[in-house]
């Protein structure tokens, strides 16, 4: 893979897409993981402004300064790019405090974080005319659906969603990425502890890249490739609902 001309052709699209759109510039939430440290550089690369958000909520110190690190190497390399840190525990504390108890199970919680932040995204971008970059690769954004519905999901354009994430790795590797991002174990830090995207999902990124592009014959597969088979098919089916466009009930001609 020409990493290089990927690189250009999707700095040339975002630039193109912002300039159509009659918009300033791009925010990007960045989370000290590969896929917002990516995006956010290939939105740096236009050289339209940039602004990148750290917005943690309860979170890992090692995601919290890891974020960080890539902001200050951002800030150092790119002229265009500004940052601004919004924590939002408190804010979500006080969803704690005012939602019912029994509603709030892990996942209602994790994705109530992820909601925030792109509300927080959104008024920053609405305020200075900017685009909200997704973050979300192809495996993520059409394999298994591992995203929020109106939470990370919610953006305005998605420039890494046709790249798998070893894909994705490639090009931060390219790019000059700092290495603790690198090396990081990908998750999506929506929990107070630091679980992977692996603990989540029971399967790696490279076996579900291998499911998402699996068609031969079943039979012929191992126990384990049967088994994230499964995992893959499994949230596939379980996140249609996010990956396809928002149904619309149609009224007939005759009823109007």
């Amino acid at each position: 893979m020409n990493y290089n001309r990927i690189q250009n052709y999707i700095v040339n699209w975002l630039k193109e897409y912002c300039e159509s759109a009659s918009q300033n510039g791009f925010v990007v939430g960045v989370s000290g993981g590969v896929d917002s440290a990516v995006t956010s550089t290939l939105c740096a690369l236009t050289g339209l402004p940039t602004l990148v958000l750290n917005m943690p909520i309860l979170q890992q110190s090692n995601q919290f300064y890891r974020s960080k690190d890539h902001i200050s190497w951002l800030g150092n390399n790119f002229e265009n790019i500004k940052c601004n840190e919004v924590d939002l525990t408190n804010t979500f504390n006080s969803f704690e405090d005012i939602l019912p108890d029994n509603i709030q199970d892990h996942l209602t919680m994790a994705n109530l974080r992820s909601r925030m932040r792109m509300t927080t995204l959104y008024a920053f971008a609405s305020h200075n005319k900017f685009l909200v970059a997704g973050t979300g690769n192809k495996v993520e954004d059409f394999g298994v659906g591992f995203y929020t519905k109106y939470g990370d999901g919610g953006v305005d354009l998605s420039p890494i969603a046709d790249l798998m994430k070893s894909e994705v790795f490639g090009l931060a590797s390219h790019m000059g990425i700092i290495s603790s991002i690198l090396n990081a174990a990908p998750t999506d830090g929506l929990w107070d502890d630091d679980r992977s995207d692996e603990d989540q999902i029971g399967a790696t990124y490279d076996e579900l890249e291998w499911a998402m592009e699996f068609s031969g014959s079943a039979e012929k597969l191992n126990k384990r490739q049967l088994e994230v088979i499964k995992i893959y098919n499994k949230m596939h089916l379980a996140n249609l609902h996010k990956m396809n466009s928002i149904p619309v009930c149609k009224i007939p001609i005759d009823l109007k």
